[in-house]
C-alpha cells in the first residue's frame, strides 16, 4: 500500500501576497481588509461580474493604497490563475457561481465555474509544490435538504425532533448527499480540496458555510437573504417569502466568518485535509419569519411580503454545529444575531447615504 504524501509545509509569507479569489465579493473583501489591515499584501483575483463588487474593490484600494492589488480575471482561466497563484504565500478561494437559481437555469456554467476553475487553482498550487495553502469556501448545501430529518413546526419554525440534533445541530459526520447542479457542483469541488490534501500533499481545508451576512453584502433573493431583507426593508419594496418563511438556518456575521478563515491559514498544518461546519450554531438559529420580524422592529414599520411555492433543494432547517471548528481553530463565540443585524442596518444606511453623496457629486461635476 502506497502511504499518503506528506502534507508540505507552508511557504515563509515575506513580502508574498496573500490571494484571494472572488476578493472583490461580500466575504472576500471582509478578508482582504482584515490581511491588508494586520499589513499583509493581498492580491483579488475577480471577474467582477457580480452587481456591485466594483465598489468593494474601490474600498479596498482607498483604504489600502499599497496593499491591495487587483486582477480581473475568470477563474476558469487556467493559465491566468496559475500566474496569480505563482507567488502567492496563501489562497483563499470564494470565486464561484453561488445561487442554486442560476445554477438550475445554467447547470454548465455552474459546473465549468465551481468545479473547473477550483480544479485550476488546485492543478497551480500542485505545480508550485511548495506548500501554499488553500482555504475553500464550501456550502452547507453539501448535505442535501435533509428530507431524512424528521421536523417538528414550533411558533419560530421547523425544528428537529431529536433533542439532541436539536441542541447541537449537524456536525461533520454528517453524510455529504448533493442536490441541485449548485450542490453537486460545489460538493465536487468540496471533495477535490480535501483529495488533494490527501492525494498530492497540497495543505488545504474546507469551510461549509451556513449563511454569513453583514458589511458589503449585496443581498439578493438568490444569495444573501439577510442583506436583501434588509434592503428591501429600507426601500419599503416588498418581500417575496419562498416556502412559508419557517425555515430554520444559523446565521453567522462575516466578521466572525473572517476571524475562522484567519485563523484556518495559521492553523493549517493542523487541519490540512480536514472540512468544517461553520455557521451561527443553535445559539444563532432563526427562521425567514423570526428575522422579518426583528427588521420590521429596526425600522418601525410592517413589511410587505408575497409568498411563492418552495425552491428545489431548500432545507426546512439546517443549523451547523460549530464545536469541531471552534475546538481546532480556538474561535471566539459568534456575535448574537440581534447585534449583528444592528449593525448591518446601521452599515447600510451609512452607505446609503455616501452613495448618495457620490451620486449627486457626480451628477453636479457632469453639468460644470
Amino acid at each position: 500500500m502506497t502511504d499518503a504524501p506528506a502534507i508540505k509545509k507552508p511557504p515563509s509569507v515575506g513580502r508574498r501576497p496573500v490571494l484571494i479569489t472572488g476578493g472583490a465579493g461580500f466575504i472576500g473583501s471582509n478578508l482582504a481588509d482584515r490581511l491588508a489591515s494586520e499589513g499583509y499584501d493581498v492580491l483579488i483575483y475577480d471577474s467582477l461580474a457580480r452587481p456591485g463588487v466594483e465598489g468593494n474593490l474601490r474600498w479596498l484600494r482607498d483604504r489600502h493604497p499599497q496593499r491591495v492589488s487587483a486582477e480581473r480575471g475568470d477563474v476558469r482561466d487556467g493559465a491566468a490563475v496559475a500566474e496569480a497563484a505563482r507567488g502567492a504565500c496563501a489562497v483563499f478561494h470564494f470565486a464561484a457561481q453561488v445561487a442554486v437559481t442560476s445554477s438550475l437555469a445554467d447547470p454548465a456554467n455552474d459546473f465549468t465555474t465551481n468545479v473547473g476553475g477550483t480544479l485550476m487553482l488546485l492543478e497551480a498550487l500542485r505545480g508550485k509544490n511548495d506548500g501554499t495553502p488553500l482555504i475553500f469556501a464550501s456550502t452547507n448545501k453539501v448535505y442535501g435538504d435533509l428530507a431524512d430529518v424528521p421536523l417538528e413546526l414550533s411558533p419560530e419554525g421547523y425544528l428537529p425532533a431529536d433533542p439532541a440534533l436539536r441542541s447541537a445541530g449537524i456536525s461533520e459526520e454528517r453524510p455529504i448527499a448533493f442536490h441541485t447542479p449548485y450542490g453537486c457542483s460545489k460538493g465536487a469541488a468540496d471533495q477535490y480540496v480535501l483529495d488533494y490534501a490527501r492525494s498530492f500533499g497540497v495543505p488545504t481545508a474546507v469551510m461549509r458555510m451556513s449563511c454569513i451576512y453583514g458589511p458589503r453584502q449585496m443581498g439578493t433573493e438568490d444569495q444573501g437573504w439577510v442583506a436583501h431583507f434588509m434592503l428591501r426593508a429600507m426601500a419599503g419594496d416588498p418581500i417575496t417569502i419562498y416556502g412559508d418563511g419557517r425555515q430554520v438556518r444559523d446565521v453567522l456575521e462575516v466578521g466572525d466568518a473572517v476571524e475562522a478563515y484567519c485563523a484556518a491559514w495559521k492553523r493549517i498544518d493542523r487541519i490540512a485535509g480536514r472540512a468544517f461546519n461553520l455557521g451561527g450554531g443553535p445559539a444563532n438559529a432563526v427562521s425567514l419569519r423570526q428575522v422579518l420580524g426583528f427588521v420590521e422592529r429596526l425600522y418601525g414599520r410592517p413589511v410587505a411580503s408575497e409568498s411563492s411555492e418552495w425552491r428545489p433543494g431548500d432545507q426546512r432547517w439546517f443549523v451547523s454545529d460549530p464545536r469541531a471548528v471552534h475546538r481546532a481553530l480556538d474561535l471566539p463565540a459568534p456575535k448574537p444575531w440581534q447585534v449583528g443585524l444592528r449593525s448591518l442596518a446601521v452599515w447600510l444606511a451609512t452607505e446609503r447615504l455616501a452613495r448618495n453623496d457620490r451620486e449627486r457629486h457626480a451628477a453636479a461635476e457632469a453639468v460644470s
